[in-house]
């Protein structure tokens, strides 16, 4: 009982953790920012349909979902960094609710304890509870999906009968018919091997009315998408879907660059998301092997249909990943809710079998992703400047000039600079500083970029004064009063 109650107590923390770095951590470049001034706009516009990149520039990249959540998040909470990370934390808590019931209902009430911790404490699941990504919201979906099938056999309440096609709808909100993909595969890749005796589970459900609910939740959004900006439909299911993971270097994307890598790369990020219980996952299936033989380990594992499906379920998404040169390791997000359980059933077995003394005290090995970030999130906090993000140098102009006064940045004007002035950060390109001062009558606000110092000051045609400095900006206020030249502030 009191290892028990213990394990509940660290699950609870685990949980907790996060919220710490969310109110700490000011959001850096470039994912953060981007997705969150995303939801600022969505809130201040009250455009619920589009997602607005910039004004004038729809966003359509995702689905809204995400936006949705942290748009209402803000007018909720305010517009600030743990309001627009909230949704993501509530849906990480959502998920692991779901893992905790599924395994109950298969395993045990206290292997689901096992796999609470396991699953909050994988890197990856940590990092992104805290964070204004899509993917927590997929993989809310893709989760309620893949319980919800087994379940609906076993414990047929409607909760669970029409839970598989919700969390479908869900998934195509939050990153579209990618979450198709990553339910049907794992599905597929189990049913194969036992067809005969593996398709009652499929008659469990109800298809017809179950497809019907997930067209209904979900295809209206799609159409009304369609209708208000033209080619969102185009761009979205054959550029986000296709050409981006078929053509590594694809060049089509409005929003960014491809993240060009070499296949295979999903698997050393498969090893950061789980860490640090995938190399310990890893030692324990060798282990195994070699004391038991690959037939004595293996067998089990398919002869069992829950460890089956599991095993696919887990499998799948890697796999599928080997070979698309264009991912982020956020994708290995949807196949860790099925490594966890795996994972507790394999430590488990390992701490009451073991004659080792540390055997039963590695519950240590979940407190070590939590204390790096909680870490990191303290000295990001004493110092922001460390860090990718316009935080300290946007207030800090505000502070210093009248109200409205704008910041111009110059060659380039990062997304966290957008959020944090509320949208009121402007940008220069270098060919128009010279102009814009001359025709200035008042101070002016320059974020010169530190790599392009001395070809922007150079080119000034006023005296300017340094105010400010970041990782990557100079903040320079520009006055005829001035005593100073450009030459002279590059110089000293």
């Amino acid at each position: 009982m009191t290892r028990r109650i213990g394990l509940w107590w660290v699950t609870g923390v685990l949980l907790c953790l996060p919220l710490i770095s969310m109110v700490l951590m000011p959001l850096s470049d470039t994912s953060e920012p981007r997705y969150a001034e995303i939801a600022r706009l969505m809130a201040q516009s009250g455009d619920w349909i589009t997602p607005w990149f910039e004004p004038g520039k729809p966003f359509w990249g995702k689905p809204p979902l995400s936006f949705w959540a942290q748009a209402l998040s803000f007018r909720l909470l305010g517009v600030n960094e743990f309001a627009v990370r909230f949704p993501s934390w509530l849906s990480m808590v959502a998920t692991v609710g779901l893992l905790i019931a599924f395994t109950r209902a298969f395993f045990g009430r206290q292997l689901a304890q096992w796999v609470a911790v396991v699953y909050s404490s994988c890197a990856l699941v940590y990092i992104t509870s805290g964070a204004v990504l899509t993917d927590p919201f997929l993989v809310l979906g893709t989760t309620f999906s893949m319980t919800a099938f087994m379940m609906a056999r076993h414990y047929p309440s409607l909760f669970w009968r029409y839970g598989f096609f919700v969390g479908l709808a869900i998934g195509l909100l939050a990153k579209g018919p990618l979450a198709l993909v990553l339910v049907a595969g794992p599905l597929l890749l189990w049913l194969l091997p036992n067809i005969g005796g593996r398709m009652v589970q499929f008659r469990a459900l109800s298809w017809t009315r179950g497809l019907l609910l997930t067209a209904l939740i979900s295809l209206p959004w799609y159409v009304m998408a369609e209708i208000k900006t033209p080619g969102f439909l185009n761009y979205f299911i054959v550029g986000e879907h296709f050409l981006r993971f078929m053509d590594p270097g694809w060049q089509g994307d409005l929003y960014g660059t491809a993240h060009e890598k070499r296949h295979g790369t999903i698997w050393w990020y498969w090893l950061q998301a789980t860490f640090p219980w995938g190399l310990f996952g890893i030692g324990l299936l060798l282990s195994s092997l070699v004391k038991k033989g690959v037939r004595a380990v293996i067998k089990p594992l398919a002869d069992s249909a829950q460890l089956s499906y599991l095993l696919a379920w887990a499998l799948f998404t890697p796999l599928f990943f080997t070979f698309s040169g264009n991912i982020l390791w956020t994708y290995i997000l949807p196949c860790l809710g099925a490594f966890s359980i795996l994972m507790a059933l394999g430590w488990r077995n390992w701490v009451e079998q073991s004659t080792w003394q540390f055997a039963g005290n590695t519950r240590w090995m979940a407190a070590l992703v939590p204390m790096i970030l909680v870490l990191l999130s303290l000295f990001a906090y004493v110092s922001p400047n460390h860090f990718k993000t316009e935080k300290g140098l946007v207030h800090f102009a505000a502070l210093q000039t009248k109200a409205g006064t704008p910041v111009y940045y110059v060659d380039d004007r990062p997304f966290s600079a957008r959020f944090y002035s509320g949208g009121t950060a402007e940008l220069l390109k270098i060919n128009e500083v010279s102009a814009k001062l001359d025709n200035s009558t008042l101070p002016v606000l320059l974020a010169i970029p530190k790599r392009r110092l001395n070809e922007v000051v150079h080119a000034l045609s006023v005296p300017v004064q340094k105010r400010y400095e970041n990782k990557r900006y100079i903040l320079f206020e520009t006055s005829p009063g001035l005593a100073q030249t450009a030459m002279s502030i590059v110089a000293n």
